[in-house]
């Protein structure tokens, strides 16, 4: 008997775990399929996200109501059905029909594509930690099965750090699909024999074993409380990441796998989390959260900025996540329990991926988070603690309440400070973008949270220099020189920023620019004016331009500038082979491509390389240094052509070559690995 209840509890725990396992590297995986379509943005992670959230709420309130309302029998037939009625729905592949052709909704979009991609296995896997664990408690009566969720957690945290790790740099997209579907086929057939197994199993009673009350809408409303805490931290806190310290891609995996870590620490064995330590370090983390944002971006050395937000971030999980399991009921309402905390998370990534974008103008949701999670911890922890006098529990509320008006106050001083001066504040999908009137320097500026997007002088005599990035010691503005001397220019320019660029152009050139955020064409055309005074012809593409690329006839270019960014961060679709293919073909045969790769954490130079060589084209970096008083920027550009002649011009007598770099592995569509560029 011991034998067959070991083989019993290996068969339950290898089944959940391999549900979890499949849950997070379907996410990166389908993340990464979709990301080019919708310009690469940060914000596609966060809508991800909200999808992967709603569908988990989904399965749970599914687990919920089979266990509850449903024979074991009926229980059996129904789930087996779904197994295998998903199984016909891969390998996952989303449909090239749900590309956006440029002024849709991209939330909506995103939704949809995932909903009919993925929509069924992901459900299904979605209830598997609940449903199954019910039916191990309903087995194995009067065992307690929370440490089941504690495994499922590991399964999801090793899923999420090995794909960054051991898949993405070694497997074609295509690879990663086969090879997931394989293994939840594999999972289809471990669930379906223990759903088969449980057909002929007695009902749950729904009632405490020691016959206690069930839980009360107070207790389900707090364990929804304190899982919401945590998830409007995580995905606030990994854009404040991405966008102001470190923008780098993988930086994503970090919050959410210690938000995962700290599930399983508080289920694993209610030993690892204790108030006495972590209650001091929340007071602490939160005060850290809090200040943070006040620093500039270089305030402190970034790896000391990120280990003490992922710190703080963490004591948080863990306190939300430690308060959860203390309040832990009864197994015969382990379903409600889960539906409860999906709802939470739901309503935490709704209220970060929906309203926040849309409503608000700037990104408050962080300092909402931080203020948040201290008032509900302390809803639930007060009313639990036995305070020997009545003095000492008003003494604790005062003191709470200073405390959170304390980090109210930083917070708001903080939003008033970014934004005093300010000229413009607009949000959307794709991000905050500020526009702020330096009346010392004589100039106007546009960022994109701390990364400036463009800069404009605002004295009549200097209006139309170019700035930033984009001056005529920088490799852009060389090239344009260069070509600007042969004759009438045909200029493309992926990523319309203020509009800077076509400062170069001239009565009969013709400019045409690429961009994906509406907004930046609006701040571009009312708040700056160099599309207004250039004496080109100019057009816009609204859209992402790649895929606008993808469908226009050749476009002829003598020059075409790719400098789209997210952040500080260069959309990895349009550095792949498929994407200069499509570069090249826009150009004329003596054209040149001239890509933008100034970046503070990734040298995109073997990326470039590799491609250049890929189509026989030879390639040149030019770096410029940065001069305040002219307000330029230091830039680093790659110039890229086969007209030999181009690069004999004296302009480019600095410009240096690029070493090969031995086993880079070129990225493509379906390949790229951003360890791989990381300085």
């Amino acid at each position: 008997m011991r034998n067959i209840n070991l083989r019993l509890a290996v068969h339950y725990g290898l089944t959940i775990f391999l549900s979890a396992f499949l849950l997070f590297q379907v996410q990166p995986l389908i993340g990464k399929m979709i990301l080019p379509w919708f310009g690469g943005s940060a914000a596609v992670w966060t809508t991800c996200m909200l999808f992967f959230q709603l569908v988990l709420l989904l399965g749970y309130f599914y687990s919920h109501w089979v266990v509850r309302y449903l024979t074991p029998y009926r229980q059996s037939l129904v789930h087996g059905s779904l197994l295998v009625i998903s199984l016909m729905l891969i390998p996952i592949s989303p449909s090239l029909d749900w590309k956006p052709m440029g002024a849709e909704n991209p939330t909506l979009r995103i939704l949809g594509l995932l909903t009919v991609s993925i929509g069924l296995p992901y459900f299904v896997l979605s209830t598997t930690g609940p449903l199954l664990q019910a039916w191990f408690a309903r087995e194995r009566f009067g065992v307690v099965p929370y440490r089941l969720f504690a495994l499922s957690n590991f399964g999801s945290m090793l899923a999420l750090l090995a794909y960054p790790v051991a898949v993405e740099p070694v497997f074609p997209t295509l690879w990663q699909s086969y090879l997931w579907s394989g293994l939840y086929a594999c999972f289809v057939l471990a669930c379906g024999l223990l759903a088969w197994r449980g057909r002929m199993g007695e009902a749950i009673v729904f009632q405490s074993h020691d016959g206690g009350p069930a839980p009360r809408w107070s207790d389900r409303l707090l364990w929804a409380a304190l899982a919401a805490c945590p998830s409007i931290l995580m995905v606030a806190d990994t854009s404040f990441l991405t966008t102001n310290i470190a923008p780098i891609p993988m930086i994503w995996v970090a919050p959410l796998a210690l938000y995962l870590l700290s599930f399983i620490l508080s289920y694993e064995r209610r030993g690892w989390y204790q108030r006495r330590i972590y209650l001091p370090l929340l007071v602490v983390g939160l005060s850290a959260l809090a200040y943070l944002p006040t620093l500039g971006i270089n305030a402190l050395p970034i790896y000391l900025s990120m280990a003490i937000n992922l710190s703080a971030f963490f004591v948080a999980c863990m306190v939300c996540h430690g308060e959860l399991s203390r309040l832990q009921p009864d197994p015969s309402h382990l379903t409600g329990y889960y539906l409860m905390l999906s709802v939470g998370g739901v309503l935490g990534g709704f209220f970060v991926g929906v309203v926040a974008p849309y409503w608000f103008n700037s990104n408050y949701e962080l300092s909402i988070a931080i203020v948040l999670t201290g008032l509900v911890t302390a809803i639930a922890i007060i009313p639990t603690i036995a305070f020997k006098r009545a003095v000492w529990h008003r003494l604790t509320l005062a003191l709470t309440t200073v405390a959170l008006l304390a980090l109210a106050w930083v917070r708001i001083d903080d939003h008033l400070e970014e934004t005093s001066g300010a000229e413009v504040i607009l949000r959307n999908f794709y991000g905050t973008l500020e526009v702020f009137n330096n009346v010392e320097r004589g100039s106007r500026s546009m960022l994109h949270g701390q990364i400036t997007h463009g800069r404009q002088f605002t004295g009549a005599g200097k209006l139309d220099l170019p700035t930033t990035y984009y001056s005529t010691d920088g490799g852009a503005g060389k090239a344009m020189q260069i070509k600007a001397a042969q004759g009438p220019m045909r200029v493309g320019v992926i990523g319309l920023g203020v509009g800077t660029l076509v400062a170069y152009g001239r009565k009969d050139d013709y400019f045409r620019l690429y961009e994906i955020d509406p907004l930046v064409i609006q701040i571009a055309r009312q708040n700056f004016s160099f599309l207004s005074r250039t004496a080109a012809a100019t057009e816009i593409v609204l859209g992402d331009a790649r895929l606008q690329l993808e469908r226009e006839p050749d476009q002829q270019f003598d020059l075409l500038v790719v400098d789209a960014f997210s952040g500080d961060s260069v959309p990895i679709h349009l550095l792949t082979y498929e994407a200069f293919a499509q570069y090249f073909r826009h150009l004329k045969p003596n054209g040149v491509l001239a890509v933008h790769i100034t970046n503070r954490f990734l040298d995109l130079r073997p990326v470039v390389k590799t491609a250049a060589d890929h189509f026989a084209k030879e390639v040149k970096m030019v770096n410029a240094d940065g001069m305040p008083e002219k307000q330029v920027l230091r830039s680093s550009w790659a110039l890229i052509s086969s007209d030999k002649a181009f690069f004999q011009h004296p302009e480019l007598s600095s410009a240096t070559g690029i070493s090969p770099q031995t086993n880079f592995r070129p990225w493509k569509d379906d390949y790229s690995s951003i360890v791989s560029v990381m300085q």
